[in-house]
């Protein structure tokens, strides 16, 4: 870039998920140049990377889809109440190519740097495979679940067989068939995994830190009947999906337990057992997240299904929670994933009862003795949240770095921006969600496009969070932990990852409070930005 020329884009996006794709589609619509770079060699994010058996959604897959298109809506029928990962991919592509946005996505293309420049007030994006490029504003739509976990266990390289981690699963079929597998965890992942795998497998070796509540999915073919209800009702559900304070289509249920009988309360957890998905939470009794009393009742009747799935109940004693109560973790759905510890080659080991200790040439070990296994699953999960915008390279005002900054936890303004980092965004990012992420990632996106519309004609406009906003909404959400069940030992702390700080990274305080605050932005003329022309900007981080 010469002296007096100006950036080669007006926005640069980082991130080919449901986010990013989004964030392009708006930024093109609106009339902005816009590129969008991508590590992958494909889009989706999320959808992309995890195509491990039986990957699919737990949110039904026309609330995840998007809403900006009657059209699109039209056009494109999901199969499956919850679809899988080649569906997903198929409509992510097709998506990208209905609206003509392929043409400026970039693939393979790693972002490793991404500087601001205060004398021009733009931002220059490095990648891993020496290219750059400059834009006036960065939308780092990186997601929330992009940079998978394995835990620092000695021997990782010595093992001789196969590797994979569920969230970076290779393109090529992995060859199950007579193979001695080992899976390590058991969240969403390794709950769909370990019956898509049981019947072809020699033997599967399931090595469980912490149990959760497992609950039916309860997924089904979408019918035909249902499929022209869904295509005749789209004004309507695109208003439920916009408002929803879980962004699901589920209407929830106001009753507090109280209101019915013990004998009502069992019948009606029935009723739950047999639902959809999330449904189990989002349309059970309005305290069950707050009334421990009810929880533990709720949790009680969860036993008795578990047990009555598992033949040995010495088995089901380490299958099911001692812990904590529901939702008190990301709860799991699956299909027939208990039912599958009744096959005689799919093997339970507590790691609280028999840590690994290493693994060998052969296998693992751990307290009790050594495990002979072809192919090692790592179902471990991710640095959640903030994993993927901490490893950017990200550097603001003065030269500060974002992984600095966040050193003892994130800090932002409604999750999509930060002080002292300006004309850059993230949405979908840390202090967004509680529900359905692309609900709450399109809010965030759509007021991101508010601001960059706001500010549109100035080439060298600089906007930036005030510093009074970002400390109020993050005190805010760090001491929101009251509003949600998630306990701090769930990866919504980010305690799963060693040496990270245990602080919120949701948004328990929920989308109806989001949105009125992005209300309040847009009608207060956005006094919760610093709006200045490059040669007059702020100087203070």
């Amino acid at each position: 870039m010469t002296e007096n020329s100006g950036p080669e884009y007006d926005v640069v996006i980082i991130g080919a998920g449901v986010t990013g794709i989004y964030q392009l589609y708006r930024a093109l619509d609106a009339g902005f140049s816009a590129r969008l770079l991508e590590a992958g060699d494909g889009v989706g994010g999320t959808w992309f990377w995890n195509r491990y058996p039986e990957a699919r959604f737990d949110s039904e897959s026309y609330t995840y889809g998007y809403l900006f298109s009657k059209e699109l809506w039209e056009e494109w029928e999901w199969s499956e109440r919850f679809a899988g990962q080649p569906e997903i991919e198929r409509y992510f592509n097709y998506v990208v190519d209905r609206f003509d946005l392929r043409k400026h996505i970039e693939f393979a293309t790693t972002v490793t740097a991404a500087e601001f420049d205060e004398n021009r007030g733009t931002w220059e994006i490095t990648d891993g495979q020496g290219g750059s490029r400059t834009a006036q504003f960065v939308v780092a739509a990186t997601g929330i679940l992009s940079v998978p976990f394995i835990p620092d266990i000695p021997g990782r390289d010595d093992f001789v067989g196969e590797q994979h981690h569920t969230g970076l699963w290779p393109h090529d079929p992995v060859e199950f068939a007579g193979k001695r597998v080992a899976l390590i965890g058991t969240g969403s992942s390794g709950v769909q995994i370990v019956p898509a795998i049981a019947d072809t497998v020699e033997s599967l070796t399931v090595f469980q830190r912490t149990p959760d509540w497992c609950t039916p999915l309860n997924n089904a073919p979408i019918t035909a009947e249902e499929q022209a209800e869904l295509k005749a009702n789209f004004e309507s559900i695109r208003e439920i999906l916009n408002t929803s304070p879980s962004g699901f289509l589920h209407e929830m249920d106001y009753r507090q337990s109280g209101e019915d009988t013990k004998e009502q309360r069992l019948a009606f957890y029935e009723q739950l057992w047999d639902r959809p998905g999330f449904s189990k939470l989002t349309q059970n009794y309005i305290d069950i997240t707050f009334n421990p009393e009810v929880n533990k009742e709720f949790c009680e009747f969860l036993e008795g299904k578990i047990r009555a799935l598992i033949d040995d109940q010495s088995l089901a004693d380490k299958l099911i929670p001692s812990d904590h109560l529901y939702a008190g973790r990301r709860p799991p759905f699956g299909t027939r994933y208990y039912e599958a510890y009744n096959k005689p080659n799919v093997h339970l080991v507590s790691l609280r009862e028999t840590p690994i200790t290493r693994l060998t040439r052969g296998g693992i070990e751990t307290a009790d003795g050594e495990r002979e296994f072809d192919i090692i699953i790592w179902a471990t999960g991710y640095d959640f949240g903030t994993g993927a915008l901490n490893r950017l390279g990200v550097q603001g005002r003065n030269g500060l770095q974002l992984h600095d900054y966040w050193k003892d936890g994130p800090r932002t303004y409604l999750g999509v921006a930060a002080a002292g980092f300006p004309n850059f965004f993230f949405p979908g990012g840390p202090h967004g969600a509680l529900g359905n992420n692309p609900r709450y990632a399109g809010d965030q996106v759509d007021f991101v496009m508010d601001v960059l519309e706001h500010v549109r004609g100035g080439a060298s406009a600089v906007v930036e969070v005030d510093p009074a906003a970002e400390e109020e909404w993050t005190a805010t959400i760090d001491g929101s932990g009251d509003l949600s069940s998630f306990l701090e030992s769930s990866y919504f702390y980010g305690s799963n990852i060693p040496g990270k700080p245990v602080k919120q990274l949701l948004n328990p305080t929920g989308r109806p409070n989001l949105q009125t605050l992005i209300r309040e932005a847009i009608d207060g003329g956005y006094a919760t930005f610093i709006v200045s022309d490059v040669s007059e900007a702020v100087t203070d981080a």
